[in-house]
């Protein structure tokens, strides 16, 4: 299976046809496979693990001063 980002206009009438033509297909087929977001699932995991990092207080300090040896 090959994944393609397509940006659609629901504002236009070719992007609401698209739109619709998409969601016509039969989701138990596993033809089409229709994911909201925009961002790639590798990143959002990665900012995701970074909040869960963020609320248990495990935090990586930089100091202002030194910003290229903090990191």
């Amino acid at each position: 299976m090959k994944t393609i980002t397509v940006k659609i206009n629901e504002r236009t009438k070719i992007g609401r046809s698209i739109l619709d033509l998409l969601h016509s297909f039969p989701k138990d087929k596993n033809v089409v496979e229709i994911l909201e977001s925009p961002y790639d699932p590798k990143f959002v995991a990665k900012i995701q693990s970074r909040e869960k990092g963020l609320k248990s207080k495990n935090l990586v300090t930089v100091n202002p001063d030194d910003l290229w040896g903090s990191i």
